[in-house]
């Protein structure tokens, strides 16, 4: 069985564009959100800073931003 992070990389969707669509949606879920911030920490690229920045704040905005 595959592991989250795993799965999550095998999607068609690269890494960066899934956060991306993630940072948009304010509809998903906190735990989808964790999970990308899971794999993002486990690919540990200097190119993911950003990402990681980007999706902490979306992580801790308000419902109604």
């Amino acid at each position: 069985m595959q592991t989250t992070a795993e799965t999550l990389m095998t999607t068609s969707k690269s890494l960066q564009q899934q956060v991306a669509e993630a940072i948009e949606d304010r509809a998903l879920p906190i735990s989808r959100l964790l999970r990308l911030m899971w794999a993002l920490d486990a690919d540990r690229s200097a190119a993911n800073q950003n990402l990681r920045a980007q999706l902490r704040a979306r992580i801790g905005a308000p419902l109604s931003a």
